[in-house]
């Protein structure tokens, strides 16, 4: 399946209304570590069901360095590991041991509560490496929030790949372009990783609500105005639209999908339209009764955890 921008003359390049909202993500340290957090925003806390949204790198590490997320609880959410250098080592409580790699997709639904941990693998830590890659969060709809949890991963083979003048896309969730990801999900979703060569353009899908680029590499023009690496861009709902890449090309997320009708809340790493929801799951990780509680911790990653430290807030609902 293609698109062919250039020839259509029903997807114009966007207009200079049709950008909503400008995101510029703050660096957030997660233990030696720093990300670009560009959701969840004080101008826009979600794109679609999309809640969270981290750059992680690109960052170098020297022998024996690496990552190292201790195992922590999540409820209410779907988890979205892509990376474009490196490699993480995933293990979660379902009793999940599964490494990914560039181009996969690693797909954990929390449900109704699930811990995992993340870490650069034995192997790796062995040579000099390398860390790119985005991670994301989804919001559950109400009914699905206290599933039981479960995970995919699915190879670089398996995402459908789409390609016209000098642009290509890799359809990591949902449906774009009359194409389908192999990923289970529980609502109206598009998450596209698309390389640009220089002055080629992109139209963003027309079906989906809620539309968004982050720009991961070089830059694009949108009406005339140029936005470089590090940055999101959500756009108005009905509107077509194009971007084009810069002089030296560009990569970029696209994503979004319908919009979420019910309120959330967002407390560290819980999200649920119940605020008691939120309360309960705190105090059972901070209870640590990892035998009789709801929280388990991953099998093969037990000697240690990420603890709740500091004062509880109180969780404030997710707009958009």
């Amino acid at each position: 399946m293609s698109w062919n921008p250039t020839q259509n003359p029903e997807c114009p390049e966007a207009g200079a209304d049709a950008l909503e909202t400008l995101i510029i993500p703050r660096v957030r340290d997660i233990g030696g570590f720093e990300v670009r957090r560009a959701l969840p925003s004080p101008r826009r806390q979600m794109v679609g069901p999309f809640i969270f949204f981290d750059q992680m790198g690109p960052a170098e590490f020297i022998t024996e360095g690496g990552i190292d997320v201790r195992p922590h609880p999540h409820i209410g959410l779907g988890t979205v590991t892509y990376l474009y250098q490196g490699e993480f080592e995933h293990r979660d409580s379902l009793g999940t041991h599964q490494m990914i790699y560039p181009g996969e997709v690693n797909w954990m639904i929390a449900g109704r509560g699930v811990t995992h941990s993340e870490r650069t693998s034995a192997e790796t830590r062995s040579r000099r490496s390398r860390l790119f890659g985005i991670q994301t969060w989804i919001a559950l709809p109400e009914d699905r929030e206290e599933m039981e949890p479960d995970f995919e991963h699915h190879k670089e083979a398996a995402l459908p790949m789409i390609e016209e003048a000098g642009a290509t896309a890799r359809l990591i969730l949902g449906t774009a372009y009359g194409e389908r990801s192999p990923v289970t999900l529980p609502s109206e979703t598009f998450y596209l990783d698309v390389t640009l060569a220089p002055g080629a353009r992109f139209p963003l899908p027309d079906d989906h609500e809620d539309r968004g680029l982050y720009i991961t590499e070089g830059s694009v023009e949108v009406a005339g105005d140029r936005f470089e690496a590090g940055r999101m861009m959500v756009f108005r709902p009905g509107d077509r639209i194009s971007v084009r890449a810069g002089e030296t090309g560009a990569r970029l997320m696209a994503l979004g999908g319908a919009t979420m009708n019910e309120s959330r809340y967002i407390w560290w790493n819980f999200v649920s339209s119940s605020r008691d929801r939120i309360e309960t799951a705190k105090e059972a990780w901070k209870a640590a009764d990892w035998e009789n509680g709801p929280f388990r911790l991953p099998p093969g990653d037990e000697d240690e955890f990420i603890p709740i430290t500091g004062k509880l807030e109180r969780a404030l609902p997710s707009r958009r």
